[in-house]
């Protein structure tokens, strides 16, 4: 299993944390049945934080008009809409959640140019909120292909705080490669041309690089 080196740091802070409250646990409490369960919780943390920030292995759907998912999770918002930052003019939005059990790295959705890359500091509110893509802290990014601009945004949410992007304007990225990673519950926004082919509805279980959110013409 291989975990995202950007991580590193959180997992040491929670074994950190975990692992001597579990030795004190089993150290000073002498009755198994209720040392062994309250264990258990610390146990159960450090693993799962290998789990959560592992990276998976992932087949890229091939074709250069195809954008696939920019994470794992549930389109939760799939609508016409006006954006004002990048795109400025109408465009389609699809929206995928992530909760504590997706993998939360993130990965390129098509070949492309950065073009455009923003952080905004924002609040911290359920990222499934419709408000939250604006409200809250984001990353913006722009890609732009021969079919037509992509734009997303990785959005923070409530538990989430802390956003890493591979973004650099001017650079040339290949989808299914890493873009980064969003640590803990948060939310992609990803901006298509009108005229793109969704293959998505509401509701939809999705996985990065495996799952095709759209054709472009």
């Amino acid at each position: 299993m291989i975990i995202h080196k950007d991580c590193y740091k959180t997992i040491l802070l929670i074994w950190t944390v975990c692992a001597p409250l579990a030795y004190c646990i089993l150290r000073f409490i002498p009755w198994l049945f209720i040392s062994y369960p309250l264990a258990s919780v610390p146990v159960f943390f450090m693993g799962f934080s290998l789990f959560f920030f592992r990276v998976p292995a992932r087949t890229v759907v091939p074709g250069e008009k195809v954008v696939t998912s920019v994470a794992d999770g549930r389109v939760v918002v799939l609508e016409k809409v006006y954006e004002p930052e990048y795109i400025k003019g109408e465009c389609m939005q699809v929206s995928v959640y992530m909760d504590f059990f997706n993998v939360h790295v993130n990965f390129w959705p098509i070949d492309g140019e950065v073009t455009y890359y923003k952080y905004h500091p924002g609040l911290y509110k359920l990222a499934f909120l419709p408000k939250a893509s604006e409200l809250n802290e984001h990353s913006s990014i722009g890609m732009r292909t021969p079919y037509g601009d992509v734009f997303f945004k990785q959005l923070a949410g409530t538990f989430a705080r802390r956003i890493v992007s591979y973004a650099f304007p001017g650079c040339n990225e290949k989808k299914g490669e890493q873009c980064g990673i969003i640590k803990f519950g948060s939310r992609i926004d990803m901006y298509l041309p009108l005229d793109a082919d969704i293959r998505v509805s509401i509701g939809d279980y999705v996985k990065a690089c495996e799952s095709v959110i759209a054709e472009l013409k």
